[in-house]
């Protein structure tokens, strides 16, 4: 088996791109449907091309790389399968709803794309999880902010900063307890250095969203009044329906598993439609549906399969639509060709090939940081998983950060500062993904907006050449 040089594992890597930039131009905002898959696979057809009859790598390894990428992706699909379920009762049942109207009651439109972002950090930190946090109280937000008129993009880069910063640097967090235990660090010690570069990203995020805030045009009062009484007309309102929120967040304290969680949520919000919300039931399976059939056909119906719900408003006929796990299809498509592109990138040790090349460039505190950063950010591109993403570079980068005497929390913050954060950025990444189809809106709409996840690396970097909080290995230490 021949090693890959660096000109030929970048061919996969351009492959994919040209494809997605056909697609973008061709299809533009449809290109979830089904191209940006189309371009996956065929990128993973030329790399495993490329794998076969030049490097000589045998088919099983393809099979067996790939093979591992669908058991380690296995969790996550289910737990999207379960957020599209949970999104749809919640939404039914009338949780969302009221979510809604007490939101828009108890916060002034000019302060509520802060307020989003504040809200999301603060239930991300306590919940451990962006993805819970965006399909929940996140959904609930961006509900809110589209009967004010805001901006969605600015509505969905506030909640998404404020969900991935609760996740960098809450110790419930996976992604928080992985980059400690692959840099060897204490948690606690890990979690209090990331606020180093949290706290800048945190302040300029306040900042700005409080500034677009008193910018951006709100629709007027009567048109807001005229669609709230759309929305308490086509469902009953109850401060008694946050019980289930209030359950769930037990439940992730509790550490019951996010599937169990998700999809008890999930059901939790169907039960609550059926006895709360019978005006929605009859919409579903009709009204002279009974008994047996009216309630399982009902539960099945809101969390497997479309529903949608006519009222007065567009805007209201929008947000009462849903999908169920349904909605999920092409997101988990989407997973399937990433993995199987990843997989076979794997196989070619192309991607090892690309950092070990950065490797060799650095030459400084400043240098390593960036190209960690660096490495980061192009397996989030290539892999498109979170998890490799700090697996990999952190595994890679490990030794030059003992060799330049930099203390492992200084690894640990990086790949928090990189990793975690950009996952959301790129497009076909499982995370941005997810998160694109639990708000409906297109990763390229609310990239620029996604504040914090750009700032960190560029404030991680620029900390590094400055040295500013910069821990160093004792002289003594071995």
């Amino acid at each position: 088996m021949k090693k890959p040089g660096l000109l030929l594992s970048l061919v996969p890597v351009i492959t994919l791109i040209i494809l997605l930039v056909i697609g973008v131009v061709i299809f533009g905002d449809e290109l979830t449907g089904g191209p940006s898959q189309l371009a996956l696979f065929g990128a993973a057809v030329v790399t495993a091309l490329i794998g076969l009859y030049y490097l000589k790598i045998p088919w099983h390894v393809f099979e067996e790389k790939a093979g591992e990428n669908y058991k380690s992706t296995a969790p996550a699909i289910i737990i999207l399968l379960s957020i599209g379920a949970l999104t749809a009762t919640w939404m039914l049942s009338g949780i969302v709803p009221t979510m809604i109207v007490y939101g828009l009651k108890l916060i002034h439109p000019r302060i509520f794309i802060v307020m989003a972002f504040l809200l999301c950090a603060l239930i991300s930190m306590l919940a451990g999880s962006s993805w819970t946090t965006v399909a929940t109280v996140g959904l609930a937000m961006f509900g809110a902010g589209t009967f004010i008129g805001l901006p969605v993009g600015w509505m969905a880069g506030a909640i998404i900063s404020g969900a991935y910063l609760g996740d960098k640097v809450s110790p419930l967090s996976d992604t928080t307890n992985l980059s400690a235990s692959i840099a060897g660090v204490n948690l606690y010690t890990h979690v209090r250095y990331t606020f180093i570069t949290t706290i800048p990203a945190l302040i300029i995020c306040l900042v700005a969203y409080g500034i677009i805030g008193f910018m951006v045009p709100v629709r007027s009062g009567m048109q807001m009044d005229a669609q709230m009484a759309v929305l308490q007309e086509t469902f009953h309102i109850s401060p008694w329906f946050l019980l289930v929120p209030v359950l769930t967040i037990f439940m992730i304290f509790k550490k019951v598993p996010a599937m169990v969680t998700l999809f008890l949520s999930a059901l939790a919000g169907g039960l609550l439609a059926y006895f709360a919300q019978p005006q929605i039931i009859d919409r579903i399976v009709g009204p002279e549906a009974t008994g047996f059939q009216r309630f399982f056909g009902s539960l099945f119906q809101m969390m497997s399969a479309d529903v949608s719900i006519e009222t007065p408003d567009p805007l209201v006929t929008r947000l009462a639509s849903t999908g169920g796990m349904k909605s999920m299809v092409n997101t988990v498509w989407i997973i399937l060709a990433v993995m199987l592109f990843g997989g076979c990138l794997s196989a070619c040790g192309m991607v090892e090939t690309i950092t070990e090349h950065i490797v060799r460039s650095v030459h400084s505190t400043g240098g390593l940081v960036t190209a960690t950063v660096i490495s980061c950010i192009f397996c989030n591109i290539t892999l498109s998983d979170q998890f490799m993403s700090i697996l990999l570079p952190g595994n890679m980068f490990k030794d030059a950060y003992r060799r330049f005497r930099l203390a492992p929390e200084v690894l640990s913050r990086t790949l928090e500062d990189s990793a975690t954060v950009s996952s959301v950025l790129v497009p076909w990444n499982t995370c941005a993904v997810v998160q694109s189809s639990v708000l409906g809106v297109a990763t390229m709409a609310y990239f620029p907006f996604a504040i914090f996840c750009f700032i960190t690396p560029l404030i991680a970097i620029v900390f590094a050449f400055l040295n500013f909080k910069i821990h160093r290995l004792d002289p003594t230490e071995s």
